[in-house]
């Protein structure tokens, strides 16, 4: 609460904003326009930006350590949690199991992002990656898979085993995340 204090420089409004949220977690999903009711597009831009910030900072301490498991693999990618469309990425590892790079594959709709084994494949290929982490979010906060998540997964699966690049986990990042490695579907 502090924090936002020095961001916005007035308790009341502060205070107000997140009576009107209901926690920092609500605050961190605002949209601009949102913080635009109670703020100043001064104080809304810094507030964004002192969120914006704390997830970089976040996400990149988390890509430097070797991603062994579902929970490393969702803390390296916190800053899929505020988006507000769905998104496919690829995070590629070396044999060390640390991050080579992460890129997008698909920006989707509110619940939706196509994506083909090609797309998902064609960067592990250029980067060498040993190993790949295909990860989204789902904007609504849920992590459930839906059947078109469990189908992408095994036909990535199915392609990897040619490919013979180790596909080591599907995860969906919300409101918590869902592992496939964890829940046995991998």
């Amino acid at each position: 609460m502090e924090h936002l204090r020095l961001l916005i420089g007035k308790d009341s409004i502060a205070d107000a904003l997140l009576r009107h949220l209901g926690s920092l977690k609500a605050l961190s999903r605002a949209s601009f326009r949102e913080l635009r009711q109670f703020l100043t597009k001064r104080q809304a831009e810094a507030v964004m930006a002192g969120l914006s910030v704390a997830d970089v900072a976040e996400t990149e301490h988390a890509l430097s350590i070797p991603l062994t498991n579902a929970d490393t693999i969702y803390k390296a990618n916190l800053d899929m949690k505020r988006l507000h469309r769905e998104v496919v990425c690829v995070v590629l590892l070396d044999g060390q199991l640390r991050c080579i790079t992460k890129v997008d594959i698909s920006s989707g709709t509110v619940n939706e992002s196509l994506a083909t084994p090609r797309e998902i494949f064609r960067p592990a290929i250029i980067h060498s990656a040993y190993v790949f982490v295909l990860v989204h979010n789902h904007p609504s906060g849920t992590t459930t898979p839906s059947k078109a998540d469990r189908e992408l997964t095994e036909r990535i699966a199915a392609a990897a085993q040619i490919l013979q690049i180790n596909f080591m986990d599907h995860v969906i990042v919300g409101q918590g995340y869902f592992s496939f490695q964890e829940a046995g579907l991998l």
